[in-house]
């Protein structure tokens, strides 16, 4: 009874070995910068944070697929490094020699990409998978629409330009409306003196 006990989990070791390896069918590399995210405040990754990050992926996947069956113990961690990075898989819980298909790990990781990141205290950047492309958000709607703004600016120009021509009319009229200065100049033109008029 135990020689068989310990065949079989030698067995599970052995196969989850095969499944959870460096470019793997359905493996995905995650790669994290908890030091350029955190600074002094960086945590050290250690088993409880990977335990943590097994469950967020489980909760990922039985969220997005709707199998409740997912459990920690199907997702798998290998190749750790200690700039940590690592390769994980989600092995099926019905079938425990087969993983979970890639493209719906994926979707599942872009569908809870942000809870993922808050448990971690990371960003996009920080926290990589490198297989799945960061999911961006959405773009920042202004308060006030672009056209308002170009409109306001336009009419702001004009404005300026009636005040301007209003202004410059005003004193070219108070300019004229002065009573012009004689001035007598001494110069003679045909034998006779020519007054001039200063405005």
């Amino acid at each position: 009874m135990l020689r068989v006990l310990l065949l079989t989990l030698s067995a599970v070791a052995i196969a989850d070995a095969e499944l959870c390896k460096p470019d793997a069918q359905n493996a995905f590399k995650v790669r994290l910068s908890i030091k350029t995210a955190l600074g002094d405040n960086a945590y050290a990754w250690d088993a409880n944070e990977e335990f943590l990050f097994k469950a967020m992926v489980a909760f990922a996947v039985r969220k997005y697929s709707s199998k409740s069956t997912t459990q920690i113990s199907n997702v798998l961690l290998c190749n750790m490094t200690d700039r940590v990075s690592f390769w994980f898989v989600v092995t099926d819980s019905s079938k425990n020699a087969t993983t979970v298909p890639g493209s719906e790990v994926e979707a599942a990781i872009r569908m809870n990409r942000n809870r993922i990141n808050s448990a971690f205290l990371l960003s996009d950047k920080t926290l990589q998978f490198l297989k799945i492309t960061s999911t961006l958000s959405p773009p920042v709607e202004p308060s006030t629409p672009v056209w308002l703004i170009v409109f306001g600016v336009v009419l702001c120009l004009i404005v300026a330009g009636i005040v301007f021509l209003v202004v410059a009319g005003i004193r070219q009229r108070k300019n004229n409306r002065t009573p012009p200065s004689p001035i007598i100049d001494l110069a003679h033109t045909r034998g006779r003196t020519i007054l001039y008029w200063l405005c």
